[in-house]
């Protein structure tokens, strides 16, 4: 049953009876599961409208890849790349979801935002860009504050852990008493322990596997984004494109454990999943 208040985000009240679902819109040549499939604005609004279709209560555009060893994108070549995508999606009326911008800029969030944007994912959990946490602030955006240690392109070099939830649960609890001391309303807080960065497959499945516990100790709302990851080829085998059955298995464990929230690429071949572990979650 749900433990948090309803929240609304761009006029959509979610009140956590259902598992709320992130499509993935990745605007980048180089994301490692889809990079270039969508870099055009109007293969980028079609493919918006198809999440939507299929289920998706928001859409996360990304201009930059964030995956391991990447290489960082001035904030004028990310901008360029989500400016004319976010603007298309706000006033698309087979769109008509929540829109959140996948950056750590302060500039990007900015922008995006006056953009139509409503929500900041940012993945450095509001580390890497100083003027981040007061430009959510000034902005009364919604926030998903992620769990990374370093940057994206070195953060897999020197990956230890003690005790990885332990570790996880206090570094976002700092970052979540971080934000709320420089005025983001609690309310428009979201929390995600970012599966993959700057931790081992190892770590993943033990955050996967803690998913309650993140939960409750936490106290936020909780985002998983098991999507097309590499913890899950580990285990399986599967390159990126085929790790849609794997996905899923990690979705319906994250769910059944509690988490409120779900970042996926594949949102009509996951959503079957997804309700059946709403179903019984909430049975």
């Amino acid at each position: 049953m749900p433990i948090h208040p309803p929240v609304e985000v761009a006029g959509h009240v979610w009140d956590w009876s259902e598992t709320i679902v992130f499509g993935v819109l990745n605007v980048t040549p180089d994301s490692f599961s889809d990079g270039g499939q969508f870099d055009d604005v109007e293969r980028a609004v079609a493919r918006a409208r198809e999440l939507v279709a299929a289920g998706a209560h928001a859409i996360d555009v990304g201009g930059e890849s964030t995956r391991p060893g990447s290489t960082p994108v001035p904030a004028d070549e990310e901008l360029a790349r989500v400016l004319p995508v976010i603007e298309r999606l706000a006033s698309d009326e087979g769109v008509g979801v929540p829109i959140s911008i996948d950056t750590y800029k302060a500039e990007v969030a900015r922008a995006a935002v006056g953009a139509g944007a409503s929500i900041v994912n940012d993945v450095s959990g509001l580390q890497l860009d100083a003027a981040m946490t007061a430009t959510v602030a000034e902005l009364g955006a919604s926030v998903i504050i992620g769990h990374l240690r370093g940057e994206p392109a070195t953060m897999m070099h020197d990956v230890s852990f003690d005790d990885v939830v332990a570790e996880v649960i206090d570094e976002l609890k700092a970052r979540v008493r971080q934000a709320v001391t420089a005025g983001i309303a609690a309310e428009r807080i979201f929390v995600d322990p970012c599966f993959g960065f700057g931790k081992r497959a190892e770590h993943t499945l033990a955050l996967l596997a803690a998913t309650e516990r993140l939960r409750e100790e936490i106290g936020y709302p909780l985002m998983l984004g098991p999507s097309r990851k590499s913890f899950i080829g580990g285990v399986t085998g599967a390159p990126a494109q085929q790790r849609v059955m794997g996905t899923a298995a990690a979705a319906a464990i994250g769910i059944a454990q509690g988490a409120e929230m779900l970042r996926v690429h594949d949102v009509a071949e996951l959503m079957p999943a997804i309700r059946v572990a709403d179903a019984v979650r909430r049975a």
